[in-house]
């Protein structure tokens, strides 16, 4: 053919020259369907309390709207809120991370014994915790009370974090720095602490927004904050138009701690340098010598504040009788088979919610999926109340068959322990890589059965912990179960609480041990995951 051009798979031939065909661009992967959208339908469903929310406050008129939050009692509970905020998240983060870095990073007696008692109070509801330490001290009130109750409850959500970034990072970065003779202290403000930033800023959000959504605690502490008036005025003042102003403050706070850490993250918080894969090295421990002691003492204070007080105050409260002038409606069993059954329901719901969304947004990145992710993942910042509220309010208007059944409260359930589930769906996706279902399709499989038989399996583990994320969620609610509960129907935390505004405190043990006696479970579950994970 001399001169003339000759075709190839490979390329094109020009007079014995090759010439390379221009590469051919990978076509997307067709989205199925039925996944996006089931994947709409969850964003929707997550997305319906936040719009609801602002279409009541809308309905309220501006006038209305004005009068109510431009009054001294918004800025008062503003006032209480930021307070409350900065005072507990600080000393959180100072005990978490001092905590974590005494049990990772020294050579600390007994220190897989002590990481986990620092993690146990997450198995004792915030209420509970309140209501132990207003019962062994009544004039413990106010903001000190509210701080006081509310570190030891909530450090452990700094430690966690922060420990599992210390496990990661690169311990040859510290190692550097020690040989150009920088100390201990100044190794970590000038190497750990960058490396651990964004665990600690992860920390304080979570620490923030459970500040934000939490009634109980409050409640029993004569605390006023945004929650406690939200409840106030929706069912005691029947003031739907004063609840739905100051849940849509609340609604702007937690956005609002959710953008200040996406700015703080971002300012070189998102890079964290760790070892290679393959390199994994041990740890740095200091040798703490005669500073052992008073470090054991340190953690024993800890332990003891926020696990000892709870659960010693508990079996005094069981070892009492007390009289009491409401009825047992419930029995402790059968609460306890109430709160385990929507339990299990809810954290079913989740999971179902999630599992469609982690899968389309892992496996069909884009504008759509980072859409449909940030929906799913909004309801974070709402708190329990504003999401069980939304709710009520859409029932009677539009939905009045599922006003006051289980089913509505299965929902508010789902709906609001679904970026729980999502988070988890998506980690459990690294262990499943997309290449695997492709194989499995090569080989001739349906895409259905590819996910049943290989991408769910391996998602396994990841779910597992998830629903009991969930399922631990649930069954420590409190005030989206207030408001949603069908009438006559009785769970381990309505119960407690009817006898606990009673004072009626022996009366009200009982079914506190009982929460927690579940709650332990889900935590000892996740605790074993959580240990495989970290690989130590």
């Amino acid at each position: 053919m001399g001169t003339g051009v000759l075709n190839t798979a490979a390329g094109t031939t020009h007079g014995g020259v090759a010439i390379a065909a221009p590469p051919v661009r990978a076509r997307r992967a067709r989205r199925p369907p039925l996944m996006l959208g089931l994947s709409v339908a969850a964003a929707g469903l997550v997305l319906l309390p936040l719009v609801f929310l602002c279409v009541q406050t809308g309905q309220a008129g501006w006038n209305t709207l004005a009068r109510l939050l431009f009054r001294s009692l918004t800025a008062h509970l503003l006032t209480n809120t930021v307070e409350l905020a900065f005072c507990v998240t600080t000393l959180c983060a100072v005990l978490g991370t001092t905590a974590a870095f005494v049990t990772e990073r020294t050579d600390l007696p007994l220190r897989r014994m002590w990481s986990a008692l620092i993690v146990l109070p997450l198995a004792i509801p915030d209420f509970i915790v309140g209501y132990t330490w207003s019962s062994l001290w009544p004039s413990l009130h106010g903001l000190g009370g509210a701080v006081l109750v509310m570190t030891m409850s909530l450090n452990p959500l700094v430690y966690l974090p922060v420990a599992a970034a210390l496990r990661a990072s690169d311990p040859g970065l510290e190692e550097a720095a020690r040989s150009l003779g920088l100390g201990p202290v100044a190794v970590f403000r000038k190497v750990t602490l960058h490396q651990i930033r964004p665990a600690l800023i992860g920390g304080g959000l979570v620490v923030c927004l459970a500040l934000l959504a939490e009634y109980g605690a409050f409640e029993i502490l004569r605390f006023q904050t945004f929650t406690t008036t939200i409840y106030t005025e929706f069912t005691r003042a029947f003031s739907s138009s004063a609840a739905s102003a100051l849940a849509l403050v609340l609604v702007l706070l937690g956005l609002g701690v959710l953008v200040a850490r996406h700015f703080a993250a971002g300012r070189g918080g998102g890079r964290v340098a760790r070892t290679g894969g393959g390199a994994r090295r041990p740890p740095i421990r200091y040798r703490l010598g005669r500073r052992a002691i008073p470090v054991t003492l340190g953690c024993l204070a800890l332990t003891g504040l926020s696990l000892g007080v709870p659960i010693s105050t508990l079996g005094y409260w069981l070892t009492r009788t007390q009289p009491t002038t409401l009825p047992a409606v419930a029995s402790v069993p059968t609460a306890a088979e109430t709160t385990l059954l929507y339990a299990l329901l809810a954290a079913t719901g989740a999971m179902l919610l999630a599992l469609p969304a982690a899968l389309f947004v892992d496996r069909h990145p884009g504008p759509l999926s980072r859409v449909l992710e940030s929906v799913a993942l909004s309801v974070q910042g709402l708190p329990g109340l504003v999401i069980a509220m939304a709710l009520v309010f859409f029932s009677v208007r539009f939905a009045f068959a599922l006003y006051q059944t289980p089913m509505l409260m299965v929902i508010g359930y789902s709906v609001l322990f679904c970026p729980l589930a999502l988070v988890s769906a998506r980690a459990s996706l690294a262990h499943a890589p997309a290449r695997l279902e492709e194989t499995a399709r090569s080989l001739g499989k349906r895409p259905a059965v590819a996910l049943v038989r290989v991408t769910l399996p391996l998602m396994a583990p990841g779910l597992a912990a998830g629903f009991c994320l969930v399922f631990l969620s649930v069954v420590t609610e409190l005030t989206a179960t207030l408001l949603l509960l069908p009438t006559g129907v009785k769970t381990l935390a309505t119960q407690f609480w009817a006898f606990q505004n009673d004072q009626s405190y022996a009366a009200a043990a009982p079914y506190a041990a009982a929460i927690v006696a579940i709650a332990v479970v889900p935590s000892y579950l996740l605790g074993l995951w959580f240990d495989k994970k970290r690989g130590v």
